[in-house]
């Protein structure tokens, strides 16, 4: 850390050199903090979550019980002991709730103001904040399994939305209506994501183990289809070709840049492909334990130096190395299955939520003090010389002075 520091401060580093390494280094000592809560408020399982990015304080959370949660990650108390406490609650006896289970929430990338929801109960509701009623619903004939709002769009304020049915629907803020469908798979759509790079590209994954790359400008909207052996002939029969994952993909995830994109599937497989080319970069992940018949919610860190993947395994979170595929460490303390994570790229803090109605917050180990600060003068005694860092201890001066 001094290194970083001095080599900052005569300009030899760039200043971006010094925060990877810290968050880098926040990130590997993640742990399960016994001095922060987050209420408990979900009678059942939580299978969504998300952080808004402009203050990077509130948490939206969706529950099995049809009930959204908003919880205020901020600590004001002055003290290390704290509960994020939930700030308004969208609940059973609310007449504008989701009547069934709540699959995705997200905020509206540039305003607090707004969230969006999507449930089993066939809607997806637009969320005016303040007065927590639904500013426009939409409806769908089957089951909604996922939506999408691109973080990053400027030309058009379109959510994308995954149900039952294979064809993915494009719904437009502005006009409250649905605009446009995407035609390619042959069974429902289980998870979908906009590119954080390009606004008009969207990522879908379906149950029928395909995953499909689209340009929502064009006419024929199909750009790719990812193919998990890269063209060449298939090792097994029973290997369709163009399949992403040999079972159901029911996870993607860009990373910060959108150059790559994670795909995760009931084989047991996650996969890292180039979002350009659609190429498998064959990174190997091992065995991830994944029987989810719904979205995996899973996710990247940010400003990290090499980033990470965290990712729901049965009733822990494994963290993985991005391009090394190496396990880096297993996060353990949900007592049932985890459905979701999100992480928080300020403070390099990780929440998850699973079916046990708990979200665990996961907080960075302090990083301790390489020199002891002296409360008292005199002192100076040999249990407190040993606590000081070696760099700094007096090895020349003798016993008589």
């Amino acid at each position: 850390m001094l290194g970083f520091l001095t080599a900052r401060q005569a300009g030899v580093d760039d200043p971006l050199r010094l925060r990877r390494a810290e968050s880098t280094r926040r990130v590997l000592s993640l742990t399960l903090n016994p001095d922060r809560d987050v209420d408990r408020i979900h009678g059942n399982g939580i299978n969504t979550i998300d952080i808004e990015t402009i203050e990077g304080r509130y948490m939206l959370s969706g529950g099995a019980d049809g009930v959204i949660v908003v919880y205020d990650l901020e600590n004001f108390s002055g003290k290390p002991q704290f509960t994020c406490k939930a700030v308004c609650t969208v609940g059973r006896s609310s007449r504008y709730a989701h009547k069934f289970s709540v699959e995705t929430v997200q905020w509206y990338p540039y305003d607090t103001g707004m969230f969006v929801s999507s449930s089993f109960d066939k809607t997806m509701k637009v969320w005016d904040t303040e007065t927590l009623k639904p500013a426009e619903v939409f409806e769908f004939e089957s089951n909604v399994y996922c939506h999408h709002l691109s973080p990053i769009a400027r030309r058009h304020s379109l959510i994308a939305v995954g149900t039952k049915n294979p064809k993915i629907q494009l719904c437009d803020l502005k006009s409250g209506s649905r605009i446009h469908v995407l035609q390619g798979h042959r069974a429902e759509v289980l998870s979908v994501q906009w590119s954080p790079r390009h606004e008009h590209i969207l990522a879908t994954a379906s149950a029928d183990s395909k995953v499909k790359l689209w340009d929502v400008r064009r006419a024929s909207s199909c750009l790719l289809t990812l193919d998990q052996h890269n063209g060449e002939t298939c090792r097994a029969s029973s290997e369709a070709v163009n399949t992403a994952h040999n079972g159901r993909v029911n996870g993607l995830c860009f990373t910060g840049d959108g150059l790559f994109l994670l795909t995760t599937g009931t084989d047991d497989r996650m996969r890292l492909w180039n979002s350009a080319s659609g190429e498998n970069t064959l990174v190997n992940y091992g065995k991830i334990y994944n029987e989810s018949r719904k979205r995996l919610q899973f996710t990247v860190s940010r400003g990290c130096s090499p980033e990470f993947v965290f990712v729901p395994c049965g009733s822990s979170v494994a963290v993985y190395g991005l391009h090394t595929g190496e396990l880096i460490t297993t996060l353990r303390g949900h007592y049932n299955n985890v459905d979701c994570c999100a992480f928080q790229p300020d403070y390099q803090e990780l929440y998850s939520g699973g079916k046990d109605c708990n979200i665990l917050a996961w907080i960075p180990v302090l990083r301790t003090s390489d020199i002891e600060e002296e409360s008292n003068g005199t002192n100076k005694s040999a249990a407190g010389q040993s606590s000081v860092n070696p760099a700094f201890q007096d090895a020349w001066s003798s016993d008589e002075d």
